[in-house]
């Protein structure tokens, strides 16, 4: 009678978990009743012949995110579920979970300082409006090119300002001079010197990483001729707020980090929230020096990026 059980048992385990059958398919296909099948089913577990397992990625996530905390000294990691390893889709899903994460800590009083580009446009776009009082937000950057290349930086800013009910502070300036005294003569305008200060000030500053690839942003915009551009390929891995590092995080090419108006890459060291929000292969070198030089002590991720970064050496 047992050996007659274990087969039923597992005969009805095979049609329901293998096949897809219901239960009252599982009835026409052995001749048992509704009742037998549920019992059988339920033996068939109790008996170790079906094992269920439950993946859950969130779970994996917060693994991931506790071992990136530990390797790079973090205060938090975020590692946004993707369903592809695509840059574009990459984007969506980090960018939606940086305007959720946004949307928690954002409170009265605070001043954010926002970079611009592609990915902080995306992300900017997918904010909620939130009443909150006194917060100010201001660029971090210049945000005036020299070409025809879309940089969303005013767009970004605006969306920023609108969904925290406040005043965008523009810095509308080039992000890079052709020579450093132009530069410094600039920023002793007394209006300037108050945007800049305000982003030292600001206690969230939220941006992401740039490569030196030939299609990157920056690269697009007019600040470089050839010569430039073939120099920072040699020297740098990425940049932020258009100050180029090196693969150790630190400053490459001082003389162009003097022509570049914004925040200094230490200024950001000392934020309260400083949050890195990138993703996709092309920028894992990025990413990771970025981290090294502790520019960010919170990091928005995917977990395809994120697990690159783990198995970096």
């Amino acid at each position: 009678m047992d050996k007659d059980k274990e087969r039923l048992s597992i005969a009805a385990a095979r049609l329901y978990y293998q096949s897809d059958y219901s239960q009252q398919d599982i009835c026409n296909s052995l001749g048992v009743s509704r009742p037998t099948v549920s019992r059988l089913l339920q033996y068939a577990k109790e008996q170790g012949y079906v094992r269920i397992e439950i993946i859950d990625p969130l779970e994996n996530m917060n693994d991931i995110s506790q071992q990136l905390k530990d390797r790079y000294g973090l205060e938090h990691v975020l590692v946004a579920y993707t369903p592809l390893n695509e840059y574009e889709e990459i984007i969506k899903h980090i960018t939606r979970a940086a305007a959720d994460y946004l949307d928690e800590i954002v409170t009265d009083g605070d001043i954010i300082g926002v970079s611009w580009g592609k990915t902080m446009h995306m992300l900017a776009s997918q904010l909620t409006a939130k009443r909150v009082q006194g917060v100010e937000v201001v660029q971090l950057k210049g945000g005036v090119s020299h070409s025809q290349t879309q940089t969303y930086a005013a767009e970004t800013i605006n969306l920023f300002a609108k969904s925290y009910y406040t005043v965008a502070r523009y810095l509308p300036l080039p992000v890079i001079f052709d020579k450093k005294e132009v530069k410094l003569m600039v920023e002793e305008d007394r209006h300037i010197q108050r945007i800049i200060e305000l982003g030292r000030q600001a206690n969230i500053a939220i941006f992401t990483v740039g490569t030196v690839q030939k299609d990157a942003l920056l690269f697009n915009l007019g600040y470089f001729n050839e010569k430039e551009k073939a120099e920072l390929q040699q020297c740098a891995v990425g940049d932020i707020c258009s100050r180029f590092y090196n693969a150790e995080g630190r400053i490459c090419k001082e003389e162009l980090n003097n022509r570049t108006v914004g925040i200094e890459l230490e200024e950001l060291q000392k934020k309260e929230k400083s949050i890195l929000v990138a993703g996709g292969e092309h920028k894992i070198q990025s990413i990771h020096a970025a981290l090294i030089g502790k520019y960010a002590n919170i990091l928005i991720i995917d977990q395809y990026t994120a697990r690159a970064l783990l198995e970096m050496k």
